[in-house]
């Protein structure tokens, strides 16, 4: 697995949903393990994609896209 996105909780569960519907079994971790699970939605969380697909991901949400310009 490589790492995709480090960042809010909140943000990390909507990107895992969003890969899973393109196909991609994207996994979700606390970036500190060592801290409470109390449900604060601000705590940091990566978000970690097999890494055949990493290209794939990377292109799906991080690409310009021609069609916005």
């Amino acid at each position: 697995m490589k790492l995709f996105y480090t960042g809010p909780v909140i943000n990390a569960e909507m990107l895992v949903m969003m890969l899973e519907k393109h196909g991609i079994a994207a996994t979700q971790e606390f970036e500190d393990l060592s801290l409470p699970d109390d449900g604060d939605l601000n705590r940091l969380a990566r978000v970690l994609v097999p890494e055949a697909e990493y290209e794939r991901a990377h292109r799906l949400f991080y690409a310009e896209r021609e069609d916005e310009l």
